[in-house]
Parts: structure tokens; C-alpha cells; sequence
């Protein structure tokens, strides 16, 4: 296939959730990312529409990973020949778009965003202007990689693409990740109480310190219990918000 389609393809693949619709979710976004290929190959009126029936059906995964998912199916329709079976590339597509949308949503979703949100607004609150460049700074790079490498590997190993995204391993990376986050919020509330910018600023530091340590050790066994890390968050944002409202009620009295 020419180069200058598939970089046309693979630049479409980022439009791939701006047609999600709730019936067919991401159909639209991939079979236009297909027509660059219709357009190559000049398909009779008949093949033609039948690609394009195949790649209409429902379809749904992490739009970060559908840029691997399309390189493999590339290849295996320039690869299949008149008259051959589709159905091994529809069941390569179905079975592949459930597990890069559980990775891709775990790992960029989860844990990515996340982690470069914790150092912009850490930033933000160290008075530095080019805190949200250091977001998009953070985030960026991964994702366009993981699109561009693995469009690449997708279309030169076909059905076979999917050892890309095994190899890199993105839940193992993600772990790593969560530790990072995990420094940068202790780093940022030990700064905070040097600071004086906490109601327990006057409490003895070793104590503070102990009760920090006593807090993540209890996140980190909840997490191990299976609790959802959301859940922590939302309870954890709720005992502030009480104890804050108690100590404005203190000072209001």
C-alpha cells in the first residue's frame, strides 16, 4: 500500500470517537478510516460495499488503541484475496477491540491522565505559569507513540499485531506510574505543611509524618482488598470536606 494512504489513514484514526454514536459506538470512525484503502484498491461497486458493510458493524474500543487494531486489518484485507472468507478479519476486529479498550482505558485513563493531572496542578500550586503545558507535555508523547508505533507494527505483522501491544506491557508501566503519582502527592502535601498551608501545621512533624504514613499504608491495603480507587478518592474528598467544614464552624463560632 502507498505511504501517502496510510499516513491518510492513520491521521483519520484520530477522529475515530468523533462519530460515537450509542448504537454502533466507534463503526462510522473506522470504516472512515477505511476509505483510503477502498479508494486504492478501486474495488469492484460489489466488494466495495461489502468491505464497508464489514466495517460498519458495531464496533468499540479505546480510541488510543484502535490506530494498532486498523493497521492489523489493513493488512489482512490487502492480503485477502477475491472470493476468500472475510470472517477471520471480522473475528480478528471483535476480538481484539474488548482488550485494548480494558487496557487502553486502565492504563491512559487510569492511571496516565491521572498521574500528569497530579504534577500540573502540584505545579500550579508551586506558582508555576507552564503548569498546563507540563500536561500535555507528560501525557502526550505516550499516546501518539503507542498510535504511531503501534499503526506501524499493526500493518507490517497483520493478525499478528497484537504482539505489540503485549510486549510493551502497558499494565506493568501502569504500576510504575501509580508509585509516581504517589511521590508527587506526598512530595506536594510535605511542602504544604512546611509551608503552613494545613490546619495541622502546629502539630509536631514526626506525628504528621506518621499519620501520612498511616494514611497511604491504609490506601495501598484497600487497593490490595480490591476497593476501587475511585471509591478511596471520592471517601477520602468527603472526610476532608467534613473536617474542613468543622474547622470553618470552629472559626465562624
Amino acid at each position: 500500500m502507498k505511504r501517502e494512504s496510510l499516513i491518510k489513514i492513520f491521521l483519520r484514526s484520530f477522529f475515530i470517537h468523533t462519530t460515537l454514536n450509542f448504537r454502533r459506538m466507534q463503526n462510522l470512525g473506522f470504516a472512515y478510516s477505511m476509505i483510503p484503502l477502498l479508494r486504492e484498491r478501486k474495488l469492484s461497486g460489489g466488494d466495495e460495499k461489502e468491505m464497508l458493510t464489514r466495517h460498519l458493524q458495531m464496533f468499540n474500543t479505546h480510541p488510543y488503541l484502535s490506530a494498532p487494531l486498523i493497521g492489523s486489518i489493513i493488512r489482512m484485507e490487502e492480503e485477502r484475496q477475491a472470493g476468500d472468507d472475510a470472517a477471520i478479519i471480522v473475528m480478528v476486529k471483535q476480538s481484539l477491540m474488548s482488550p485494548y479498550a480494558a487496557i487502553g482505558d486502565t492504563f491512559f485513563w487510569g492511571v496516565l491522565r491521572p498521574c500528569a493531572g497530579i504534577i500540573a496542578v502540584s505545579l500550579a500550586g508551586l506558582g508555576y505559569l507552564f503548569a498546563p503545558l507540563a500536561f500535555i507535555i507528560f501525557y502526550t508523547p505516550a499516546h501518539v507513540w503507542v498510535r504511531l508505533k503501534g499503526f506501524m507494527e499493526g500493518y507490517r505483522w497483520g493478525k499478528q499485531g497484537i504482539e505489540f501491544i503485549r510486549k510493551i506491557d502497558l499494565p506493568s508501566i501502569g504500576a510504575r506510574v501509580r508509585w509516581l503519582s504517589l511521590v508527587v502527592l506526598s512530595g506536594c502535601g510535605t511542602w504544604l505543611l512546611q509551608e503552613g498551608h494545613s490546619v495541622f501545621a502546629g502539630t509536631h512533624r514526626l506525628v504528621v509524618a506518621m499519620a501520612m504514613l498511616v494514611i497511604i499504608l491504609s490506601c495501598w491495603w484497600l487497593i490490595k482488598k480490591g476497593v476501587s480507587q475511585i471509591y478511596i478518592l471520592y471517601g477520602a474528598a468527603l472526610l476532608f470536606m467534613i473536617y474542613s467544614s468543622r474547622d470553618l464552624l470552629l472559626c465562624w463560632k
